[in-house]
């Protein structure tokens, strides 16, 4: 089959959260089952001048967005056996940053426009344009009208994956026609009117063949208000077409005995000792005490709300009474950051505070952590939880999204598990589970490196969620 995938940002090119990685590693594993892959992004200025040299200009074209033409650029990258497609216009794209600009729903009705166009100036005919989140929401509900002007679309059908609901591309009405260019029946007909306002994930929804999320588990919360953000209404009524899809990680890139960033590598064999060496390692990098047997829970998250932060923030100075060390890597609200720099004044040696970004230190502290904790209100489906098991660090979850897909808890009658979970979004239910997990570090090393070597062995490839897509495209195609 042959398959678009749209998405605002894309790694290694150019990354801010989990979509990147997505759409960095499942093309690539459509690649790998035999289909034809085209992956298109916008040219942003903060793509380095190392990828802007491996890149071919292909051509360029005007694009129809309202009553603006504007120009549109397409280069052209191989890598890795994906061709990437980056849509060049420097008045939307040149910018310090890639989101949070007044024009932004001009920037990506732009984008959308040009996804849409692509395929005809270039001859390309996808079976399926794969759209990602409120960016590229547009893509199928201009199909509805560009299919039967552009012959390479005219058999084309659309896929839309939320990555996270909250945020949906919301809009006062008066960019209807001005800035998006659709006829006011769009609104008056419902499929983007929302509460008087334009909603681009709405539409999409609505407009779509199909509509997937990135965990199973999120996939049935998004039916309940607490979780969708005012879509509950929506995603019920449009639920014959919504499947949720657990994302995965890139096996090899976060492989302990391969990587060669760590103090020693290791399998889940030889777990004790490479973790001793990697503990060493990062207590010397974030300044805490030197101690191989005092067990180190992390947290490498932006430090927001809906990531659970209040929770730790509401128990911290009983965190602190266990005979633990805390680290945690991040930036975000200031409530947090200043609590945690409090933290580490409090307890110099004991806790670290890195208030900053660095995917280096990440990696440090996946590889010599013992646990990972990640108490989200909500989490669709996470990547860190996934990655800390890669490296033997056992993760102590909230039971939502895909954490609750991927974090088997522990059984301490059977001695199975992968980590240590809780439900209710309460903060000492959280610490009653971090003390079953330090004390289970301290008192029955069987039953940790049990823990450790199943988590270290999880397959969390992309190999079994592709298939469920491609599965998708055929169910939509044919």
């Amino acid at each position: 089959m042959k398959i678009l995938f749209a998405a605002s940002e894309v790694a290694p090119f150019i990354k801010t959260g989990g979509l990147a990685d997505v759409a960095g590693s499942l093309p690539n594993a459509l690649v790998k089952a035999g289909h034809e892959v085209r992956v298109i992004l916008p040219l942003y200025e903060g793509i380095s001048g190392e990828w802007r040299s491996q890149m071919t200009f292909l051509k360029y074209f005007n694009v129809t967005l309202s009553w603006r033409q504007v120009y549109c650029g397409v280069f052209q990258l191989e890598y890795n056996g994906v061709t990437y497609w980056f849509v060049d216009n420097e008045y939307y794209f040149k910018r310090w940053q890639m989101y949070g600009h007044f024009d932004d729903c001009e920037r990506f009705a732009f984008f959308s426009r040009a996804i849409i166009e692509t395929p005809g100036q270039l001859d390309w005919a996808p079976d399926v344009i794969h759209c990602n989140d409120w960016q590229t929401a547009l893509v199928p509900v201009y199909l509805l009208e560009d299919k039967y002007r552009i012959p390479q679309l005219a058999g084309t059908k659309t896929v839309f994956t939320i990555h996270n609901i909250e945020y949906q591309g919301r809009y006062g009405d008066q960019v209807l026609e001005d800035v998006i260019g659709l006829g006011r029946n769009y609104f008056n007909e419902g499929m983007l009117a929302y509460h008087k306002d334009v909603n681009l994930m709405k539409g999409a929804i609505m407009a779509s063949n199909f509509v997937t999320t990135v965990s199973p588990t999120y996939a049935q919360e998004l039916r309940s208000p607490f979780y969708a953000h005012g879509l509950d209404g929506v995603i019920n009524q449009q639920s014959d077409k919504l499947q949720g899809i657990l994302n995965g990680i890139d096996m090899d890139l976060y492989d302990p005995a391969k990587r060669t960033d760590l103090a020693a590598n290791f399998t889940a064999k030889t777990v004790e000792k490479g973790k001793a060496a990697c503990k060493r390692m990062l207590q010397q990098a974030v300044g805490l005490e030197e101690n191989p047997d005092v067990p180190i829970i992390a947290c490498v998250s932006r430090l927001v709300g809906h990531k659970g932060f209040s929770l730790i923030t509401d128990v911290l100075n009983q965190i602190m009474e266990m005979n633990v060390q805390m680290v945690v890597l991040g930036t975000g609200d200031w409530q947090f950051e200043e609590a945690f720099r409090n933290a580490q004044w409090q307890y110099p040696g004991r806790f670290s505070a890195q208030i900053t970004y660095s995917a280096p230190l990440s990696n440090q502290i996946y590889a010599g952590a013992d646990l990972f904790l990640m108490p989200s209100v909500s989490e669709p489906c996470g990547l860190s939880q996934m990655i800390a098991m890669r490296f033997g660090t056992l993760p102590i979850v909230r039971e939502t999204g895909g954490l609750k897909d991927t974090v088997l808890p522990y059984n301490r009658f059977e001695g199975t598990g992968r980590g240590f979970t809780f439900a209710d979004i309460n903060a000492y239910d959280m610490l009653w589970v971090i003390r079953e997990a330090v004390d289970l570090y301290y008192n029955d090393k069987q039953a940790w490196r049990g823990l450790q070597r199943e988590a270290m062995t999880a397959d969390f490839s992309w190999d079994h969620s592709a298939q469920e897509y491609i599965d998708i495209y055929q169910r939509i195609s044919y």
